[in-house]
């Protein structure tokens, strides 16, 4: 009996573990993300998100510099090691971890906006099938911030 029981256990786990994998990768911020400004609605840049252990980091894949900008700009803006560093390549968000109630939020990080300088607490929360995020900057509580919604860029840079 106990054997019977222990196969039709093992069998279902193995009908029911891809769906779980496929459920868990969907919401996976990990890979290229097309950041919109919530101002305008424009592109700003491409980031992508990595993962090292068990944090987040979002480093500056592509920039969409405005007509006449410097294509390849510094950071003339930020303070300490940062300033007057190039903003293609930059880590521009870290330390994000994932909620342990629900696996499509990340948060207890920070984000850099390269255009001011300024570093936010940061949240995040992949929505809409693993196709967006909406990144929240804020300082100190969520509720004094705004947030942005990114598309996830599928073909390669």
């Amino acid at each position: 009996m106990k054997s019977i029981l222990k196969l039709v256990l093992a069998c279902i786990s193995l009908v029911i573990l891809p769906y779980a994998y496929a459920y868990n990768s969907n919401l996976s911020p990990v890979g290229y993300w097309k950041t919109i400004d919530d101002v305008t609605g424009k592109p700003n840049s491409i980031l992508h998100i990595y993962k090292t252990g068990n944090m987040l980091y979002g480093e500056v894949a592509k920039i969409f510099p405005q007509p006449g900008q410097d294509q390849n700009p510094l950071c003339k803006a930020c303070k300490g090691p940062k300033h007057n560093q190039r903003i293609m390549g930059m880590v521009v968000m870290q330390g994000l971890t994932q909620s342990t109630s629900n696996p499509a939020e990340w948060s207890g990080g920070e984000i850099l906006d390269p255009s001011t300088g300024k570093t936010y607490r940061c949240a995040i929360t992949v929505v809409n099938k693993g196709n967006t995020i909406n990144a929240r900057g804020y300082l100190g509580i969520s509720l004094f911030g705004r947030t942005q919604t990114w598309q996830r860029v599928r073909s390669s840079l």
